[in-house]
């Protein structure tokens, strides 16, 4: 019995069950293998449920979990670290039919997916803003920023953020889900951090966080909006710990 068979019947209960899943008796044990594949989908049910807690909220238990069992059919864990299974969970969603009702769905959970990456990356002292002010005026242009390991954003045509805080309580209050928002997730001690920032904000935060120059990413900011306030999102950004230092050092 080769993994893919043994993959395949685990994933399909139509599949014959594997050669060598037999009894005493030496016949293949249907109602043993039924009981295993159960196991398997429940445990992987309950990851998904404990890294998207947001979305199954959303979406309650027996929508979340007929979700989460079609995309286990189709996708496995590549890691034996289960806290990071799921990744293409949101992607799924994208596509899921029967949720295309709630077009704010998948973006929550891209949101997740990123707070669990930010929980669990390495543990890096952030960039303090007052090592900006060590930077001569003019090589601030030309200075790149290393982003933090847990540094993240999360851009959305909904109010994903809002969504998100909105659930953080066992009262869930009303909130708009047809706006924009741009999601800044940063870890600078041990607590994660969910911010929502403005649209040239998140357009400067992008550049930076792709590699671009200081001021290669200001300027896209004001492509965005003339009205960009450099320095005040210069300094709110590196205050929310988003940078780890200097690519140069």
């Amino acid at each position: 019995m080769d993994q893919e068979t043994f993959t395949k019947a685990l994933l399909d209960a139509g599949q014959p069950v594997p050669d060598g899943v037999t009894s005493a008796r030496g016949e293949a044990d249907a109602a043993r293998f039924a009981v295993y594949r159960n196991n398997v989908a429940v445990s992987l049910s309950k990851a998904l449920s404990q890294r998207f807690p947001v979305v199954q909220r959303l979406v309650g238990d027996d929508f979340f979990n007929g979700m989460a069992r079609a995309f286990i059919a189709t996708t496995l864990p590549d890691s034996p670290l289960m806290f990071d299974y799921g990744d293409s969970f949101p992607d799924f969603i994208t596509g899921f039919t029967p949720a295309a009702a709630l077009p704010y769905l998948a973006d929550t959970a891209r949101l997740e997916a990123q707070w669990t990456r930010a929980y669990h990356a390495a543990d890096v002292i952030p960039l303090a803003v007052g090592a900006l002010a060590a930077i001569a005026p003019e090589r601030l242009g030309n200075t790149t920023l290393v982003p933090h390991p847990a540094a993240a954003l999360v851009r959305s045509n909904y109010s994903i953020g809002t969504i998100w805080q909105a659930h953080q309580g066992d009262e869930v209050s009303v909130q708009t889900v047809m706006a924009p928002e741009n999601i800044v997730i940063t870890r600078p001690d041990i607590v994660v951090q969910v911010h929502v920032i403005a649209e040239a904000d998140a357009a400067f935060a992008t550049a930076l966080l792709r590699g671009d120059r200081i001021g290669e990413a200001a300027a896209a900011a004001f492509d965005t909006n003339p009205a960009f306030d450099f320095g005040h999102a210069m300094v709110g950004l590196v205050s929310l710990g988003t940078f780890a230092g200097f690519a140069d050092q």
